[in-house]
């Protein structure tokens, strides 16, 4: 990926010059004049060329480019490295020897690019074809659908064909979030940084182009997350293999190949295996947890590993990380999520390049320290405990954090509310354990928040043997506050006196999460005129027994996609008014136990893909029946129907 690897590399110099100013005087000069000389690179098909084996190995000008290019990342990730831990005496040393290594790059560049033939051949089906049958599992039947796929792939921009191929390194076979991905490709360098725009927003660009391609999707049944469909599964593993650059295995015994830097390892069985010492990106997961050993493990992988910019360790069940971490320099994001850590080493404060730290469900306690507000470039930060209201406290100060675009599973009490009205630039603010001491000051703050694209608020809970953990606890004052304008997703956990009138303004809203509510009146009254609204989910929002007609009205809901609803007080669900829910895709019944029919009109929902019911009546179940089912004739045009009887715990 020669063509590839030129224009991510200009985009690691471009960093450099706005990041990294305080050592790069002296050769800011030099930086560009390198920039310019990998623009007289242009585009080219080398780097396909390399993945067909059309070109001999490292005899080919495009091979040797790539492998330049890789040594030319390494030393400036070097530098960086030793840059920052020398005296100033001995950084002008280094920074001498920089400068004489650029210009070595600088004549290498042009020496390999002066032999480039000057027309390059065109790529052949059969070239394809060979490719597909020697690295990838095919067979008559899928075979084209392979080739096609491959050309769609050749077809690609460079960081489009990368983008692809993290998906697989990212998920494994099976589906991870749309936004953890978008966090991992920036980390990763693969979108462009440019002054004044989120390159997160770039990201998610690039994933929305490839989901349009159908080089990966959406799953149907998992709102926000993707999988890789095949034959792009396989073509992906395919192009690893050949690419030698990244791997992919559910073998913690596998050898990490020499040239490989990004390195997945699905479903470990109990290790983490050695790793090279130019490794940028390592995902590890573990179905049922790593052994013991494994911190040594990690402990030598994080020596030997210097250059790690993404590390993911979610799943892995480790109860602690070795001090090790604080060296990686050039780490851009660590996940720990779903592990048994309490607490995160202090040389954490070491990682000045940090741009997401993901602890989230981590430990039965969690208290970050102060240490947390060293991590200037801090963009991510999100957490959530399975215990104490699922708050996590962070120290005074956090608004320092000026980069912070995520915020996700705080304590807003002890002052940090307040805060959270200077924090202008967050886009995602999640708030547990919402009480009368900060409601005020932490609504007041939010309506400042005027970059906001998510906010979910969970009240606290009433300390009790209530069989619901919300049941008396009720929002406080919450009619007092105001949405900021270009808000799209909501989450409310906890009870409501009546329904928030403010909720029919929001124009820009797109998922609405309801949860806990019990309200007496029909919350839809307001929520079916929302023009955008795409996904709703009501668990125990509405605590009456009936819903009628005017719940779903002909024109209500115009775009929704997705609805979610759970009751243990519905009893009769009689009608939905043709023309309403002209979008809908999937609906969910889950807990509803007293609910004996469904209604009237939904066979008129030609949309609806798929009917989750889940811990339902037998009697509903058996009335929908396919086999002699009365009601079957409301269901039966629908693609997918799953559903499960009352569950005895």
């Amino acid at each position: 990926m020669a063509a590839s690897f030129v224009t991510l590399f200009q985009w690691r110099l471009n960093s450099m010059l706005l990041h990294e100013n305080e050592i790069l005087l002296g050769v800011k000069d030099q930086i560009k004049s390198l920039i310019s000389q990998l623009d007289a690179a242009g585009s080219f098909t080398g780097d396909v060329g390399m993945i067909l084996g059309r070109e001999s190995g490292h005899g080919s000008w495009a091979s040797e480019l790539r492998g330049m290019l890789r040594q030319a990342e390494d030393f400036v990730d070097d530098f960086v490295i030793r840059a920052y831990g020398q005296t100033e005496k001995d950084r002008k040393d280094s920074i001498a020897e920089f400068s004489k290594e650029l210009q070595n790059f600088n004549s290498r560049i042009s020496e390999i690019l002066n032999r480039r033939p000057p027309v390059e051949a065109p790529l052949m089906l059969e070239e394809i074809q060979r490719f597909v049958r020697s690295n990838i599992s095919s067979n008559e039947d899928n075979e084209t659908d392979l080739v096609t796929c491959m050309l769609n792939y050749i077809n690609l921009p460079y960081d489009l064909k990368l983008s692809l191929l993290f998906c697989r390194v990212f998920l494994g076979r099976y589906g991870q979030s749309i936004d953890g991905l978008v966090r991992v490709l920036v980390a990763a360098g693969l979108v462009q940084e440019k002054p004044g725009e989120l390159m997160e927003e770039k990201a998610q660009e690039n994933i929305d182009k490839l989901i349009s391609l159908g080089m990966i999707e959406e799953l149907e049944d998992h709102w926000d997350h993707f999988k890789a469909p095949s034959p792009y599964f396989e073509l992906s593993l395919g192009v690893m293999k050949a690419e030698d650059f990244f791997m992919s295995t559910a073998n913690s015994d596998s050898m990490v190949t020499p040239t490989a830097r990004h390195v997945s390892i699905h479903d470990a069985d109990n290790t983490i295996p050695n790793t090279n010492s130019f490794l940028h990106s390592l995902f590890v997961s573990a179905k049922d947890g790593l052994s013991e050993a494994s911190s040594d493990c990690l402990r030598n992988v994080l020596h030997n590993s210097k250059l790690l910019r993404v590390l993911d360790l979610k799943n892995t069940q480790l109860e602690s990380l070795p001090d090790e971490v604080g060296k990686l320099v050039h780490l851009r994001y660590l996940s720990v999520r779903h592990s048994k850590m309490n607490e995160l080493p202090e040389s954490i404060s070491n990682l000045r390049n940090l741009q997401t730290l993901d602890i989230y469900r981590s430990g039965r306690e969690f208290e970050l320290s102060n240490g947390v507000l060293n991590l200037a470039q801090l963009r991510h930060l999100k957490m959530d405990r399975r215990l104490n209201d699922g708050e996590a406290r962070v120290p005074q100060g956090i608004s320092r954090l000026g980069n912070l675009q995520t915020l996700e599973g705080i304590y807003a009490g002890s002052g940090i509310a307040k805060e959270l009205g200077v924090m202008t630039q967050l886009r995602s603010l999640e708030v547990s354990c919402v009480s009368d001491d900060h409601a005020d000051e932490l609504y007041f703050s939010v309506m400042k928040l005027s970059m906001l694209r998510k906010l979910s608020l969970t009240v606290e809970r009433e300390r009790g043997r209530g069989s619901y953990k919300y049941e008396n606890s009720f929002f406080p004052c919450l009619e007092s506050f105001l949405p900021p304008p270009l808000l799209q997703t909501l989450e409310l956990v906890g009870r409501l006196i009546e329904m928030p009138l403010w909720l029919g303004s929001m124009e820009n809203l797109t998922k609405l999460y309801m949860c806990y509510s019990h309200l007496s009146e029909n919350p839809t009254t307001i929520l079916q005129f929302l023009p955008n609204l795409k996904y709703l989910q009501m668990f125990k929002a509405y605590k009456g027994n009936r819903m009628d007609k005017e719940f779903f009205r002909a024109g209500g809901f115009p775009k929704l996609e997705y609805l979610f609803i759970s009751s243990d007080n519905l009893v009769e669900w009689t009608e939905i008014e043709e023309g309403a829910l002209p979008c809908l895709k999937q609906i969910s019944i889950d807990h509803c136990m007293e609910l004996m029919l469904l209604p009237e009109g939904l066979q008129h929902v030609t949309t609806l893909r798929i009917l989750d019911m889940w811990n339902v009546h037998e009697d509903l179940i058996r009335r929908l029946s396919p086999n002699g089912g009365p009601e079957n004739y409301k269901i039966k045009n629908i693609p997918l129907v799953k559903y499960l009887g009352h569950l005895s715990y």
